[in-house]
């Protein structure tokens, strides 16, 4: 029997709505999800955390607190960026700790861990922490396909999660472009090789999900990722209904009720109708393209937004084209938050300026001197040696070289809000602008429902063409309503500067 993990908690909806589903849209559907038999059910993480603050004026802690409550049987898990935690930079290790350790206290059962680079010592940490609090902490290998990647680099990979201390490993497919034969080539290969449970999380963007999930179970996968169905398909998972039927009566068969999940499924079509306006139409498109040129849907909404902001839709071919080629400059990083963000902002700045880093931006930088982890491959000779000659790379763990910045937090957010706990530092910590603006917003009695109306009403209005924040950065996985929405409005900022600096030099 294969394990069913069912995401429509979580990724479904931050795949195809940008992760604006209120806790209040998921309760009521609490106790029977957690009456259908799942092997987990995925509710946390990613960027449902930053979401709620910064959109929906909920508190993601609370958030957790009242589904355990009400999901008492099955397992609750999480998505974790491992240094990265739910946001967009490393967090120095006593955040790390804290973190895990408050998450696993209010609910949180399974951690899935990755880095978007496969770098494990952006895990180590983390993993660690899981263990010590006696959670389960599933280390990941994020899929792409590179000269660099390979069947045996992805066991090497596992081997060494499992030495960190994960006790089951997940293959994710965060672009959905893992074809069947590949993904029960590298399940069969983790399980001979490394011995531990193997979890398959994929996307539908390419078309080939349901055919992959159903070679990886044959192959040996312990459980699979789905989305009841209408939070599924495109962007998102494959759908639970589909694949429980597809199992069904085989050694694999999940034996979950079909019965059950329509009704679960027809109060989440009754949901959906109230966010139409977030559901872009892009993310439900399968886009078999994704299999030569490896670009996520989220990606390229992205870009489109770049390019848009500069007048230059027309340029969106030159781009598609010079984003492999900044991502083999860079060593082939896969394409998550936030590797995405910084090849792609690239990749914009290098057609838009005419000229090939002619300006390199600041993330790239960073990630030239190693402060987000070692590259999969290397990087182009040129490209290192310009960066390096104005600030060398750092040596060891991009996190031993950050301070710990738990203790001011509490200091920090006691300011405004006396008597503030763990949760309250660790989201000040994480997101300090945005809890700041949370709070004030909380204080003034604008809560979910009238900031979540105000945010359909104008999503509505922006609707052609739509805008970058209402896909996931990586196709719902990885990585977050579009960081370009949130962090990535810096990048966008600064591309603007470039191009608008460049611009002014060629009429001079």
């Amino acid at each position: 029997m294969v394990g069913i993990t069912d995401t429509i908690l979580r990724d479904g909806h931050q795949s195809l709505i940008a992760t604006r589903m209120r806790t209040s849209d998921m309760l009521p559907a609490a106790e029977r999800l957690d009456a259908i038999g799942y092997r987990s059910l995925e509710v946390w993480g990613g960027a449902t955390f930053d979401v709620c603050l910064r959109y929906l004026r909920e508190d993601p802690w609370d958030r957790l607190i009242r589904l355990k409550r009400a999901i008492r049987r099955t397992p609750l898990q999480m998505l974790l960026r491992g240094q990265n935690l739910v946001g967009y930079r490393h967090y120095p290790d006593d955040v790390v700790r804290a973190f895990v350790a408050e998450a696993a206290q209010n609910g949180i059962e399974i951690f899935r861990i990755f880095d978007a680079l496969n770098d494990p010592r952006n895990m180590e940490t983390a993993i660690r922490a899981v263990n010590a609090v006696g959670a389960r902490a599933q280390g990941t290998i994020c899929y792409t396909e590179s000269p660099v990647h390979t069947l045996e680099s992805f066991v090497a990979l596992g081997r060494r999660l499992a030495e960190l201390g994960a006790t089951e490993l997940c293959v994710k497919d965060m672009g959905g472009f893992m074809p069947p034969q590949r993904g029960s080539e590298l399940v069969r290969a983790l399980v001979r090789e490394v011995g531990l449970p193997v979890v398959v999380h994929t996307h539908s963007a390419s078309g080939m999900s349901t055919m992959t999930c159903l070679a990886v179970v044959e192959a040996g996968a312990t459980a699979i990722d789905t989305a009841l169905s209408p939070f599924a398909g495109g962007a998102s998972q494959p759908p639970t209904e589909t694949l429980v039927g597809v199992l069904r009566g085989t050694p694999y068969d999940p034996k979950l009720d079909l019965a059950a999940l329509a009704d679960l499924a027809a109060y989440f079509s009754r949901v959906l109708d109230r966010y139409r306006p977030l559901l872009n139409v892009r993310s439900l498109q399968t886009d078999p393209g994704i299999l030569t040129h490896q670009v996520p849907g989220g990606m390229i909404s992205n870009l489109l937004s770049q390019l848009q902001e500069q007048d230059a839709l027309d340029r969106l071919g030159e781009v598609l084209a010079e984003v492999p080629r900044v991502r083999a400059d860079l060593g082939y990083p896969p394409l998550v938050t936030p590797t995405s963000q910084i090849v792609g902002v690239q990749a914009v700045v290098n057609v838009l300026t005419g000229g090939r880093y002619r300006q390199i931006t600041q993330e790239v930088r960073d990630y030239v001197r190693g402060l987000y982890g070692t590259p999969p491959g290397p990087i182009d000779p040129a490209l290192r040696a310009t960066v390096t000659a104005g600030a060398p790379p750092i040596e060891g763990r991009p996190a031993d070289h950050l301070a710990p910045e738990l203790e001011r937090a509490f200091e920090e957010v006691r300011a405004f809000v006396p008597g503030a706990g763990t949760r309250e530092a660790l989201s000040y910590a994480l997101f300090p602008a945005v809890y700041r603006a949370y709070r004030a917003a909380v204080d003034q009695g604008l809560t979910d429902d009238v900031l979540g109306a105000a945010a359909l009403a104008v999503v509505a209005a922006l609707r052609a063409p739509p805008p970058a924040e209402l896909r996931s950065a990586s196709g719902g996985d990885g990585g977050g309503p579009s960081a370009w929405a949130h962090e990535g409005r810096i990048h966008r900022q600064s591309q603007r500067r470039w191009v608008d600096a460049n611009r002014r030099r060629a009429e001079r």
